[in-house]
């Protein structure tokens, strides 16, 4: 049993992630080891890690993604406990199941949990049932095109297929009338079946540039639930964010007390214990939020919650997975100033983004008081081409919005990968557009901005 025996963690992933966790197990004086690809061999998180043991070949499905031999990693190193941290096994509910199968502490929510909320169509129901608002849609996946057809036209256009067994953006597509729904149903079913191995959808009502605000959250196996504010994470491309903020400029408070109690309710529903993250759309028009998803893990953007609450949320989360109650009361969780994230990937912007792996010659991450980076390059480091591009993220905090904005531009200025084409300077050139500037922007604006330098001659990438 866990308490028989000092908690070992074992490291479900790669990356700043992995390299997050080790030093969070460092401050615990918690031993950890570190599982890897051959991709990864020479990483920084290998490096670093207590003990490191290679678990298959590059391709994640060889390695990260193989559930067995992750557990047998864990068996041989005595592992007790093992942290996913998010991406390939981190919500998966059969990977959960079997942890607790073998006696193995999954530092995140029961397997039951995670099926639950990670079937978003059931989630939406189960919400639904405890009195959160939703997006008006299907009352669960649609059976095929006319069957999706048949409620899109009770609905009413646009509408939104929307992956049933997974999110990211993997398996979501907006449709503007009929024509386009039978192209679009075989495009995200396709993609979700490749993404998540099942290719259901559920339909919802499209929202007109709505907001897309989430709750940090974390509970502990005592019953208590902690909100941590909110992230305001609208700046997408593809439902795939750059940049993140908090507190969301636009929120008013009784807003933001409402979606908070929203929040701790759907935790409470499913009997929630770890951190988590509920997902919001909410209309600034109307002052209307309904609910989206919850993500049964840490986000990559927790550490601008950190920022502003000055709360540790990866060491809270092992020793709430390990037992422990939560440390604080809901009165000492404030949040003061602003913070602002920006992811850096390895893409090219001026190519429709496109993945841009190679060797880096030169790093030279940002510094000054309220800058953070969170990365696990260094000089000659490979950027593989098998696994997410990103490469670093930049946070930056300060009293108000616009001095954490100039922060962050001053950051990037700072910032220098060589060898790699990245998306840092297309994020300064976000970060100084009117639409961010004045904090009025929505889930669409990245796209618009893309389309407006598309059109214009002066691309200051």
């Amino acid at each position: 049993m866990m308490d028989e025996k000092p908690a070992k963690i074992l490291i479900a992933n790669r990356g700043e992630i992995a390299l997050r966790v080790i030093r969070a197990c460092r401050e615990l004086q918690l031993p950890n080891i570190l599982v890897f690809s051959e991709a990864d061999r020479n990483a920084l998180p290998t490096r670093l890690a207590d003990e490191a043991i290679c678990i298959g070949a590059a391709p994640a499905i060889e390695s990260y993604l193989k559930l067995d031999r992750i557990i047998a990693a864990a068996e041989l190193t005595g592992a007790t406990a093992i942290h996913p941290g998010y991406g390939f096994l981190s919500e998966n509910p059969h990977f959960a199941e079997v942890c607790e199968a073998c006696n193995l502490k999954f530092i995140g929510p029961s397997s039951q949990a995670i099926s639950i909320l990670g079937d978003k169509a059931a989630a939406r129901n189960a919400m639904k049932a405890a009195g959160l608002p939703v997006i008006p849609g299907s009352e669960g996946v649609v059976a095929n095109i006319p069957d999706a057809l048949a409620q899109a036209e009770k609905l009413g256009y646009p509408v939104m297929l929307k992956a049933s067994a997974g999110g990211g953006g993997k398996g979501m597509r907006a449709v503007m009338d009929a024509n386009q729904l039978p192209s679009a149903f075989h495009t995200a079913s396709a993609e979700a079946r490749l993404a998540f191995g099942n290719g259901s959808l559920y339909l919802e009502k499209c929202l007109i540039e709505p907001r897309h605000v989430e709750i940090q959250l974390m509970a502990d196996q005592q019953g208590r639930v902690l909100t941590f504010g909110e992230r305001d994470c609208s700046l997408q491309r593809n439902h795939q964010k750059l940049i993140e903020e908090s507190p969301c400029p636009v929120l008013p408070e009784e807003v933001r007390k409402q979606m908070c109690e929203a929040a701790v309710k759907a935790a409470q529903t499913v009997g929630y214990v770890g951190a988590g993250t509920v997902e919001f759309l909410y209309e600034p028009a109307s002052r209307q939020f309904f609910f989206m998803e919850m993500n049964t893990r840490l986000q990559v953007e927790h550490p601008v919650t950190e920022m502003v609450t000055g709360r540790d949320l990866v060491r809270e989360q092992i020793t709430v997975a390990l037992g422990k109650p939560l440390h604080w009361k809901q009165s000492e969780i404030r949040c003061h100033g602003h913070a602002i994230e920006i992811r850096i990937n390895a893409e090219d912007p001026a190519h429709g983004f496109s993945p841009c792996p190679g060797k880096i010659g030169f790093y030279q991450p940002p510094g000054g008081p309220g800058v953070r980076v969170d990365s696990h390059l260094y000089d000659g480091y490979e950027v593989p081409p098998f696994y997410d591009s990103m490469l670093a993220k930049v946070i930056v905090h300060d009293e108000s919005r616009e001095l954490t904005r100039q922060r962050a531009l001053q950051a990037l200025r700072e910032l220098s990968i060589e060898g790699v084409v990245t998306t840092a300077p297309f994020a300064r050139e976000v970060l100084a557009s009117s639409e961010f500037a004045s904090g009025d922007y929505h889930t669409d604006t990245l796209e618009q901005l893309l389309r407006r330098r598309e059109t214009t001659a002066d691309l200051n990438l």
